[in-house]
């Protein structure tokens, strides 16, 4: 195997592993708070995967609409029905978590760089530049992405939709769980 393909899947499976180390660390947490911050982490190593398989739109929509824009309105909900004290957000306590917080920071800022000293190398892994380019010429870049996604997988994008709108409602009675009923 070249460098290339250990570098890809070095990172490949760099980034695998913190999306689901992160994503068990969302669902273990007792801070809401917290565990949005935790989701973040997991829709930017999505947004890795996706800018490693050529598909930097993808990559740049994830970060955007999901790690952006809907983890800033659960973080506003949270917020708004007050579900806790301030002293419950805090997911690093002790001094072990701050220090391995502090070491995993350093190696992504050492992966930046190594990454912008050398540049991102392309080939092999990438689907082929004639599929790519007949539809884009055919769709436009955003009719490529958004014609599979509103006609071959709109179920799973509608699924998606409710799924966040279900997720949104049970914040909401969360928030509500304390409050006697006011009938």
């Amino acid at each position: 195997m070249d460098n290339y393909g250990l570098w890809y899947q070095f990172h490949f499976y760099l980034f695998g592993f913190i999306a689901l180390l992160s994503s068990i660390a969302f669902v273990t947490r007792r801070s809401p708070v917290a565990a949005v911050m935790w989701l973040v982490v997991t829709m930017f190593c999505l947004a890795a995967l996706y800018v490693m398989l050529d598909a930097q739109f993808i990559g740049a929509m994830q970060v955007l609409v999901y790690a952006g824009a809907i983890m800033v309105v659960f973080l506003f909900v949270i917020m708004l029905l007050n579900l806790g004290e301030p002293s419950e957000f805090a997911d690093a306590r002790g001094l072990w978590a701050k220090l391995l917080a502090a070491v995993v920071g350093i190696a992504l800022i050492g992966e930046i760089a190594l990454v912008t000293r050398t540049g991102v190398p392309s080939g092999q892994y990438t689907v082929p530049r004639t599929f790519v380019t007949d539809q884009v010429a055919r769709y436009g870049a955003v009719g490529a992405v958004a014609r599979p996604l509103y006609t071959d997988y709109s179920l799973a994008f509608e699924l998606t939709s409710i799924l966040l709108l279900v997720a949104i409602a049970g914040a909401v009675m969360l928030g509500r769980r304390g409050e006697p009923d006011a009938r």
